[in-house]
């Protein structure tokens, strides 16, 4: 375990971005619970790396659900159906992972899910220059589908309760606490333990950031 600063963080992943021996864009898949941090440090390390001046491509499994009646199948609160059944895995490495990847094109589009109209959707083709990284973050990123498409595995971890009152602030204008607190301890949690439990994550990362101090994070496994 190596506590650090958030700024000593973002160096650090950063070189070890770069440090990565591949002729295609470096696919970097930063996953981690819901409310752990994981979008946030993607962004704060998108920035880190452009300007170091490479091309970063920044894209988020949120873009690739599946629409409302086939995600919530089993239920709203169904921890099962946010494990199975929430997110277009083959669009992801179709449009995009694969793209990006060992003899691809690198023309790639970077979602396939409209949430305002709740449907699949063909955003542009973009061309990505084959130094170029992409930062994807999300949940379940470490499953058996997707593990081998990433070439740097980042899991972003932080203690349940930390996650719940992060979900409580966030979606505060929008949801009552009660109900966030619900959805969080009977579909989130439980779905993050079934994922744990199956996949291991943990062991499948490459380097572990324990955000629950985002000012100063613990890494592990570097």
């Amino acid at each position: 375990m190596d506590r650090t600063t958030r700024g000593e963080l973002l160096r650090r992943l950063a070189d070890a971005v770069e440090a990565v021996p591949v002729a295609h864009p470096t696919r970097v898949g930063v996953d981690g619970p819901p409310a752990a941090g994981k979008t946030t440090l993607a962004d704060e390390l998108a920035g880190v790396l452009r300007a170091r001046g490479r091309h970063v491509v920044r894209a988020t499994i949120d873009d690739f659900l599946v629409p409302r009646a086939q995600r919530y199948r089993r239920g709203e609160l169904s921890a099962e159906g946010c494990y199975f059944d929430a997110h277009d895995h083959g669009a992801l490495q179709r449009v995009l992972l694969d793209p990006l990847g060992p003899g691809g094109s690198r023309r790639f589009r970077h979602a396939a899910y409209d949430h305002q109209t709740d449907a699949a959707v063909l955003p542009p083709v973009a061309t990505a220059p084959a130094d170029a990284v992409l930062l994807f973050d999300g949940v379940f990123l470490m499953r058996p589908e997707l593990v081998d498409r990433w070439d740097l595995r980042v899991l972003v971890s932080a203690a349940p309760g930390r996650t719940v009152d992060r979900a409580v602030i966030r979606e505060r204008r929008v949801s009552a606490r009660a109900e966030v607190e619900r959805r969080w301890r009977e579909r989130y949690l439980p779905a993050q333990q079934l994922y744990f439990a199956t996949v291991r994550p943990h062991e499948r990362a490459d380097i572990v950031v324990h955000n629950d101090d985002a000012l100063r994070p613990v890494l592990s496994k570097w």
